[in-house]
């Protein structure tokens, strides 16, 4: 089992400028917004990689490298479960016909109990990992469309789409109309949180923990 933190996960749950905007929209008891003025001429589209600019500014670097510290000691501790796991599948398999029937049995038992109770454990943790993440995507999420907005505005778009969707239907942007990095620029200027030094690499896929078989009765 590699220890990793299960952060990627925030990127495949289809967080997007929309779901991002539903969460920020007013509540319907707050006032009714003006009617919109009539655009005239042709509308300007903007395009970000939406995600991709959440994931880039310094402050969610920097809460994601705060999340992967608070797991690292849970993860050491499967790490250390796992490995026992693994002494215990070899010494019974190196132990061979030495081994009485019963006494092997009974190895096999408390093996298949912690592996069984690693997983579970890694499940839970995995869990707690995954919400974690998504909870901080969402709050810096909600100030980055804040800051999308406001520049949008000031250079008068009409219209963002979000190119970080599957389905978001921008087959090809130009460099002008992208405004990805502008907005993280902007939003890393407003937060003040400066760069951090050494940014993680992506997380690897969590490895099942005692994945490998146990090794079978002996004949």
């Amino acid at each position: 089992m590699k220890r990793s933190l299960s952060l990627v996960c925030v990127l495949a749950s289809g967080m997007s400028v929309a779901a991002v905007a539903q969460a920020a929209a007013p509540a319907a008891s707050d006032p009714a917004p003006s009617a919109p003025v009539a655009i005239t001429g042709a509308t300007k589209i903007a395009v970000i990689q939406f995600q991709g600019a959440v994931t880039a500014t310094n402050e969610f670097q920097r809460d994601v490298a705060d999340l992967r510290k608070k797991y690292e000691p849970q993860e050491a501790k499967l790490q250390t479960q796992n490995q026992e796991i693994e002494t215990l599948k070899k010494q019974l398999q190196d132990a061979g016909p030495n081994v009485s029937d019963l006494d092997r049995q009974n190895r096999m038992r408390v093996i298949d109990d912690k592996t069984k109770a690693l997983q579970r454990a890694a499940q839970d943790l995995q869990a707690s990992e995954q919400q974690d993440g998504q909870e901080t995507f969402q709050q810096v999420g909600q100030k980055v469309f804040d800051v999308m907005v406001t520049y949008a505005q000031s250079q008068s778009f009409g219209l963002v789409l979000d190119a970080s969707q599957q389905n978001s239907g921008v087959l090809w942007p130009s460099p002008q109309s992208d405004i990805t990095k502008v907005v993280v620029d902007a939003y890393n200027t407003k937060s003040g949180i400066p760069a951090p030094v050494n940014v993680p690499s992506a997380p690897a896929p969590r490895a099942t923990p005692g994945a490998t078989r146990t090794p079978p009765p002996h004949q």
